[in-house]
């Protein structure tokens, strides 16, 4: 979340979509605050299986298990970001980092917080970029963009490239938050604000 910022014509921005420190030596134990929602993005110009980067709260699962990543891991962080906007809430909660990625790794994602009036179509989106199979994952961040700005212009809800018409959307429960909250949120980062 520090890395996404409005722009003064009320743009949102991600800065830095992806591990982009580099690596100083410091890092994931370096911090004693209970905050791990800022806790430092790591990242080695040789990035490998068996390494933990990034930010707790965000990681994949992938991540999450010191597997080698690829832009899906990012978009899984879009994902949490994006449902954390919708839900007003931290999506994985946790006093320890241990407990942070065991959520990660293990709870299931609480849809019913997602305001009621949330389009079906941003709600299968959510589906694809939280995937935990990484294979099944939305693939490219393109895709959300795409659909976003189609929430956002009101076009008809048809099947489109990132869900199927024979899925159902997760049960919708109302949120006291709802109503303030926007359906169709402004996103370009530097991947795909050209595309």
């Amino acid at each position: 979340p520090a890395n996404v910022k409005l722009a003064p014509d009320g743009r949102v921005k991600v800065l830095d979509f992806g591990l982009a420190k580099a690596w100083t030596g410091e890092g994931a134990g370096a911090s004693s605050s209970a905050d791990f929602s800022r806790s430092p993005t790591l990242a080695h110009s040789n990035t490998a299986a068996g390494l933990i980067l990034g930010t707790a709260a965000y990681m994949s699962p992938e991540q999450a298990r010191g597997k080698a990543v690829d832009k899906r891991a990012d978009i899984w962080a879009f994902g949490v970001v994006l449902y954390e906007m919708l839900t007003g809430r931290r999506l994985f909660p946790g006093e320890e980092i241990s407990d942070v990625l065991a959520a990660v790794l293990r709870e299931d994602v609480p849809w019913q917080a997602l305001p009621a009036d949330t389009p079906p179509r941003l709600r299968r989106l959510l589906e694809r970029c939280l995937e935990r199979d990484v294979k099944q994952r939305l693939r490219d961040i393109g895709e959300a963009r795409v659909e976003i700005a189609r929430i956002g212009r009101g076009d008809p809800d048809t099947a489109s490239a990132i869900g199927s018409a024979t899925t159902p959307a997760p049960a919708a429960h109302g949120s006291p938050r709802a109503s303030s909250r926007p359906t169709a949120p402004n996103i370009g980062c530097c991947s795909c604000a050209r595309a």
